[in-house]
């Protein structure tokens, strides 16, 4: 009952969060500007329409959705005790792992909101422009989406648990999103290049990036096979056959999970501490 109160309370503080709100209306005029041009270029529309609008929607995905999951995630609970806030919700008979929870799960749902937006607008556009004549793959890029953005909403929240104040954990959030969404690209090419990996090896480096499992899904949902990705996507469909999404997603999954539980135990163990 504490969580479900407390997820209510951050669902009524989201609201009012100026940070969502500006990545909500971001997220929403880019996807559907995306499904606006991708469809609308050269009068193709359909199948051929979909898929570059679909490859456009996943790089933005890539870019937007983990920024929001982590920088909004990074200032819960630090901007709390950097308030003093926080102090006092501890103060009261609940513990630690409830506030955690409930302060998830109502940025969680805020989260999902903003995604679903901008999935529903591009929707409509795309039905408009040609038909959702691919709707069930339209629907496993919103459902893997939700899963990217409550992956990045976890590792915020151990940001969180760890920094001091809110402006820190604003610093942190940002540089593990470029290191995510940039760097770690560049680190795994100039990786291979000099140590000559293997595309085994290589494989294995990609998926230490919980983004490159969701890309791996993403591209495979939209486009049917894995080549776009090169040697590493096509050794990935030879090695995993039909068990690869299954993998995948339960990989998401497991960084989620131990993201929230190291969260929960640094949270346990330092409170309201600076």
């Amino acid at each position: 009952m504490n969580t479900l109160l407390l997820a209510q309370k951050e669902l009524r503080d989201a609201r009012r969060n100026r940070w969502l709100w500006l990545y909500t209306l971001i997220f929403v005029l880019l996807a559907s500007a995306l499904a606006w041009l991708g469809l609308s270029a050269l009068g193709i529309y359909g199948v051929a329409g979909f898929g570059r609008t679909g490859a456009s929607l996943i790089n933005l995905i890539l870019l937007i959705v983990p920024l929001m999951g982590l920088t909004l995630g990074a200032l819960s609970l630090a901007g709390e005790r950097e308030r003093g806030t926080l102090l006092y919700l501890l103060a009261q008979p609940i513990s630690p792992t409830e506030v955690l929870l409930g302060k998830f799960i109502g940025l969680a749902m805020a989260l999902i909101a903003a995604v679903s937006a901008g999935f529903g607008l591009s929707g409509l556009l795309i039905s408009w422009q040609g038909g959702l004549v691919q709707g069930d793959v339209y629907f496993a890029l919103w459902g893997l989406t939700v899963l990217l953005a409550l992956l990045s909403l976890a590792f915020g929240f151990l940001i969180s648990a760890l920094a001091r104040k809110g402006a820190t954990a604003m610093g942190m959030a940002l540089f593990v999103w470029l290191g995510l969404v940039f760097l770690s690209d560049l680190g795994l090419m100039g990786t291979a290049l000099v140590l000559k990996l293997s595309v085994g090896q290589l494989l294995g480096l990609a998926l230490l990036n919980p983004l490159q499992g969701f890309k791996f899904l993403a591209v495979l949902s939209v486009q049917g096979d894995l080549e776009i990705l090169g040697p590493a996507g096509l050794y990935a469909l030879r090695t995993f056959g039909e068990w690869l999404v299954p993998f995948l997603a339960l990989l998401l999954v497991g960084w989620t999970a131990l993201a929230l539980a190291l969260s929960a135990w640094v949270f346990a163990r330092r409170g309201a501490l600076e």
